[in-house]
Order: C-alpha cells, then structure tokens, then sequence
C-alpha cells in the first residue's frame, strides 16, 4: 500500500538484485566491481548534500535565466517537473548567458541522478527516456563534470546500472514476507491454552508508473495466519491473514493526480481508508504490513477500520494548503455485483471525511467522520479489531455515524505520541434497537531505539466495545523491534486483553485475560 509512507535500501537493492541475475555467471572479479558499484552509489548519495546555499526548485519556470531555445531546456524542464531533482541557487536562476551557467548546470545533474536513484528505492518507476535524456545531458556536459571533479566514467556507468537492474521500465517489484512463532495464554479456567504456532504471510506489490507521477498497486497475498479466535475475539495481529497459503489478489488501486493540490485514490479490490488518509500515527502505523505495531489496534484510531470492502470505491486528498489536508472517499463492498440489494451503490458502502491539520512537521491532529450501512453479514470494523458485538450488534442491518479525534506529537527525534477517540451510533434498520460504540488509546513510540532502524512502543487503550453489552475491551501492548539489517527485522511482543470473549460471554469469569506472545521475523525486499 502507498503508503506514501510513504525506504532507504537503494544500494542494498539494487546490489542484491544484481546478484541474484547473475550470481552464478560472474567471476570473482566481477562481484568485486559490484561492491565497488555500491560503494559509488553510496558515496554519490551524499554529494551536494549539506549545503545551506542551494535550495530545492519545484518548477522550471522558476528558473528564469534558461534559454528556451536550447535542447537542455526541454530535458531539464521534464525532469525538473516530473521528479522535482535540479537544484538551483538562492535567486533561482540558471545564469545562461555566462560560463559559469554550464558549472551550474552539471552540478545539477549529478543531483538529478542521486534523485532518481531514490525514487527507484522507494519501488517509484523511472521512464526509460528520463534515463537516455540524462545520458544525453551526461555527454555535453562531460568537460563541465570533469571540471567540477566528477568522474564521467562513473556517472556514466551509474545510469547505466540503474537501467540494467530495474524490474522493467514501468514497474518495480516490493515484497515483504512475515514468519512469526505465537501462543495465546488465556487466564480463565473454562478455557485451555492453545498451542505454539509458527505461521506466515506473504506479500508481493507490483507498482507500476506510467507518467512518473502516477501509481497502480497490483499486490498479492498468501499466508496460513489465522487468529486465536477461540481464545479472544481482540488483539489481532497486523499480519494474520489465513487463505491457505494460495495465492490470490490482495489489493488493486491506482493513484494519480489531478493538479498540484489533488491525488486521487481509485481502488478495484480491498481498499483500506489508511492507503490514502493521513492516519495521524506515523512511528507506529504500517498500514496492515509488519515493521511496526504488532496489532492491527495499534496502528492507528480504528475508525480506518470501520467499512473496509472487498470491492472498490474512491477517494482523494485536498492539499489546500501546507497546513490544512481535506480527505475523502467511498467504498462499496460489493461494487462487483450486479446482484439486487449489490452493486456500486445498492450494497453495503462505507463514506469518510476527514480535516488534517498540521501546524509543524512535529504536529498533527485530525477529525474525522464515516457514514456506513451494514446488511448484517457484514462486520463493521475489520481486520479483527473490536469485541464481537461491537463488530455486529444486531445480527442484522444496521447504519452507523462514527466521529474520530486524532492527534500526534514529534516530543524528540526518539519519543513519539500518539493518541485518538472513536464514538460510534449504530441503529438497526429492521428493529428499534440502537446503540453506542467506544474507542480510545494512546500509543508511545520509540524510533532508533538502541540503534538505527529499531523501534520500541507501547500502547494502551480499549478497543471498539458496545456499550451496555461489553466490559470495556482494554488492550495493553509492548513490542521492540530489532533491524538486523536493511531487510530483516526481528520484533518480540506481548498483546494483553483485559476482557476477552465478550461476544455473548462473560468478559471476567474465573479470573481475567488473555495475553498473545509473538517473535515477528519480517523479510523485506
């Protein structure tokens, strides 16, 4: 998901799949040119960096000392555009009428390949004629870059190991693959402990592009990670996902923009509300993936949980301002359908509205409103967050109005707060019966924690419980995750739920609580 988390494996990448394509072929000699490769990748990633007098341009227009009558202009226009990577001076110009224009320019270019490196890290698509216009560019310029201490051999050579190793010309290839040994331990006589389980899921995300600024999500799934369900009906982990280990799609969206100010979110098949809105918890929500918060409770406020469809829908952000982020958009569960009572607007639909507000890169709060109707075989929250009955009060068609708070605090580089509220009005459609849903937490956020890459939390809150049927649903959980290195991460953690098995049970008989342990290995490539 775009998680326009939107990170950093480039080199590692980009080395690794060289590897593997040719592992079994190259010589000794040439595996060391590969290492020496990565040491200039790594070396070049740093050039032009630091500097407090260059600032980043945003649009070629604003370069207004460059000819339009040469060919560069064309080249730099459309990479400056499409990938935001020349760097011109304080007054923003390109002197082009002196010598020094041509200095300035080669500077430039070497910073427009360190940013397409980047992109290619973040699986971000490249087009393959920005990759000859650079070579091209390369070429004029090589006494300008050999003026300026650049070795013309190596940029060359750079371009050419981007375009060599990329998945193909319009898609990149992520994948994450969880294996995680887990038990439940349940504190109440009536119920035996479960047994020791080592499950796993899997996930593979093609992302293509076709302009530079768009996106398709082809991701597919396979796993045998099914939940605890009769020990506690809470406290589902982010990466249980049962089909048998068959593999199936696991989610289809597009993204796409319409101006400077409007991204488009356009779903076929499983949408989440947290691929596309601001989730105001960004050191612990990995939208449904497995490097941070072992729960899907933990990841953020589950009012992202509420209406999740099997089919598709829309949805878009605003960006009217640096400050103010307008979000909406629609799901339909069955827009697939044709059947009555189905369909695109007919079935069971979830609507969501939210106002972001971030006064600093260290705050943001939101508030956030979902309209959904349910028709009964449906559950209101997904991804196994919430009490049973909070999930189906009824039994039976139901409309809700749900109303979140949600806010987050930078206080260091090593401590992050989140925190939210959820109430929810739920009425049947075919009896009388009404009813209230509540929901709140805080979550605690370690970045870097021991060393780079590590991340500890810990969270406490109630998960979604329905008032006057439910004990409140208290969940508490630790977690550290441990980076061994760029793909693998180790994470053990604990999940206690306070008052388990309310859907129809009493919450607290002989005695109270489940606790859910897990070792989370997660591979990421």
């Amino acid at each position: 998901m775009l998680k326009p988390n939107w990170k950093l494996w480039l080199s590692a990448s980009l080395v690794g799949a060289a590897s593997l394509m040719v592992g079994q072929s190259v010589n000794a000699q040439q595996a060391t040119s590969n290492d020496v490769m990565l040491q200039q990748l790594n070396s070049y990633s740093q050039e032009g960096s630091g500097s407090s007098s260059v600032s980043q341009v945003q649009s070629v227009t604003q370069l207004s000392d460059v000819s339009p009558g040469d060919w560069a202009y064309e080249a730099l226009t459309n990479l400056v555009e499409r990938y935001g990577c020349i760097e011109g001076y304080p007054n923003r110009t390109f002197r082009g009428n002196r010598a020094t224009t041509r200095y300035e320019f080669a500077a430039g270019l070497n910073a427009c390949l360190n940013s397409i490196e980047r992109l290619i890290a973040n699986s971000e698509a490249v087009l393959r004629e920005d990759i000859a216009a650079l070579q091209r560019l390369i070429q004029e310029f090589e006494a300008e870059l050999a003026a300026l201490g650049a070795r013309v051999d190596n940029l060359e050579g750079r371009v050419a190991f981007l375009e060599d190793h990329q998945f193909s010309t319009t898609t990149k290839l992520s994948g994450e693959v969880v294996f995680a040994v887990s038990n439940a331990f349940a504190f109440r006589d009536r119920v035996d402990d479960s047994q020791v389980v080592f499950q796993d899921r899997v996930r593979l995300n093609f992302i293509s592009s076709f302009t530079g600024k768009d996106q398709l999500n082809t991701r597919l799934d396979a796993g045998n990670a099914t939940f605890f369900d009769e020990q506690t009906d809470q406290g589902a982990f982010t990466f249980n996902f049962d089909n048998g280990n068959n593999v199936e799609i696991g989610w289809l969206a597009y993204y796409f923009p319409i101006g400077d100010k409007v991204q488009v979110y356009l779903p076929a098949a499983f949408p989440l509300w947290q691929d596309f809105v601001p989730t105001i918890s960004p050191l612990l929500d990995d939208f449904t993936g497995a490097s941070k918060a072992l729960s899907s409770f933990a990841e953020s406020s589950p009012i992202y949980k509420i209406g999740l469809a099997a089919g598709g829908g829309i949805g878009a952000n605003f960006f009217a301002s640096d400050v103010f982020t307008v979000s909406a958009g629609y799901f339909a569960d069955a827009s697939f359908s044709p059947a009555e009572g189905d369909g695109l607007f007919n079935g069971p639909y979830s609507a969501l509205g939210q106002i972001t507000v971030t006064p600093t890169e260290d705050l943001q709060f939101a508030a956030t409103y979902v309209r959904g109707y349910f028709d009964g075989e449906d559950s209101i929250f997904d991804t196994g967050v919430g009490t049973l009955n909070a999930r189906d009060p009824f039994g039976e068609a139901s409309t809700t109005n749900s109303f979140g708070l949600q806010a987050f605090y930078q206080i260091s580089d090593s401590i992050g707060v989140n925190a939210f509220g959820l109430y929810t009005d739920v009425t049947s459609e075919e009896s009388d019966e009404d009813g209230e849903i509540w929901s709140y937490g805080i979550g605690l956020a370690f970045p870097d924690l021991g060393k780079e890459g590590n991340l500890g939390g810990l969270i406490f809150g109630a998960e979604p419980y329905l008032g006057e049927k439910d004990d409140v649903a208290l969940h508490a959980e630790g977690f550290y995750k441990y980076q061994v290195n760029d793909n693998i991460s180790v994470t053990p953690g604990i999940v206690y739920i306070f008052a388990p098995t309310n859907g129809g049970n009493p919450a607290a008989e002989n005695g109270s609580g489940t606790l859910l342990g897990t070792i989370r290995t997660t591979f990421t490539f």
